[in-house]
């Protein structure tokens, strides 16, 4: 009988056909409530998620046949791991298939960054002609500092070795992870030494909110920042500050710590508006790693690591 997977979010229409030419059995419900799923879970073996609904203790305990949840993307912060590993459930995901396209647009916000082009649009459309004002700032000779320096940082960082920085640095908790691109080094040399961060870690209970006050404060030289890892690593309302202290000269953000525009709470509001209004920010709604052409590698990296799994498991 063939490993059956439920797959409960939208995803490149080539997933069945990739499924079936390795002989899994794939049941695409994109439209399935998180109500549905509670009560047809345990007849599948395995779980294909994006982001729908939270993969926690309460589904994965309905999930009596569970082997594998595979997560068609980079983050795994809405899935229970802890539940999961209980369970010896094996918990796959892809950042391979969408790292060029964070690498990519990561370049993108940071070069529009330095050189005002988002707002110098604006005002050429609007009969202002401000050549002066959005005077810019070269890449080449600046110390680039990566926080996070796994699938995405080195995307970014390779993406950087043609700029001429004058050194790219990655911080990662994870030891031996630099390469040609970048040299690993400490906590303390990023804040000493960087002039420009760029945030590549997951979420966890590490990062949340890693970003405030306290962490802005220790870097020696006023930064540019961008973050296309997750809203909840950076504190908005500590960028809002440091944007007015002039700490931080500008921001790109591709994230937010709340993306539902419509449901902000009253603090959400305030920081949202001064960001929203302020010359020194541009925000793009969570694409960097949402191309056409990610869309469908992220299928193919998972469906290869879940037949791969699949292999292990049979020689056991």
């Amino acid at each position: 009988m063939a490993f059956n997977i439920l797959i409960i979010d939208k995803m490149h229409p080539s997933i069945t056909s990739l499924l079936e030419s390795r002989g899994i059995q794939g049941d695409y419900r994109p439209d399935i409530t998180r109500a549905e799923i509670l009560t047809i879970v345990d007849k599948y073996e395995g779980l294909m998620v994006r982001s729908k609904t939270a993969i926690d203790e309460d589904l994965i305990g309905r999930a009596s046949r569970l082997k594998v949840i595979a997560r068609a993307g980079a983050g795994l912060d809405k899935i229970d791991l802890s539940a999961a590993n209980a369970r010896g459930i094996k918990v796959l995901n892809a950042p391979e298939g969408n790292r060029d396209a964070v690498g990519e647009q990561t370049i993108g916000m940071l070069l529009s960054l330095l050189h005002n082009v988002q707002r110098a649009d604006w005002e050429v459309k609007n009969f202002a002609w401000k050549r002066e004002a959005n005077r810019g700032v070269e890449l080449m000779d600046k110390v680039v500092g990566v926080i996070g320096y796994g699938n995405m940082g080195k995307a970014f960082a390779k993406r950087l070795s043609s700029f001429g920085c004058k050194d790219v640095i990655a911080y990662d908790r994870r030891p031996d992870r630099g390469d040609e691109y970048a040299r690993q080094v400490s906590m303390d040399e990023v804040f000493e030494r960087a002039e420009i961060i760029s945030l590549h870690v997951p979420l966890d209970e590490y990062t949340y909110e890693l970003v405030d006050d306290d962490f802005l404060d220790c870097f020696e030289h006023n930064i540019y920042l961008v973050n296309t890892a997750r809203g909840k690593v950076l504190v908005l309302d500590a960028l809002q500050r440091k944007i007015q202290e002039g700490k931080v000269l500008g921001a790109a953000l591709d994230v937010l710590e709340n993306e539902k525009l419509q449901n902000l709470s009253e603090a959400e509001k305030q920081s949202f508006e001064f960001l929203r209004k302020s010359p020194h920010i541009i925000m793009t709604p969570h694409i960097a790693g949402w191309t056409h052409e990610s869309f469908q590698k992220i299928n193919e990296v998972l469906v290869d690591k879940i037949q791969q799994y699949l292999q292990v498991k049979e020689k056991i």
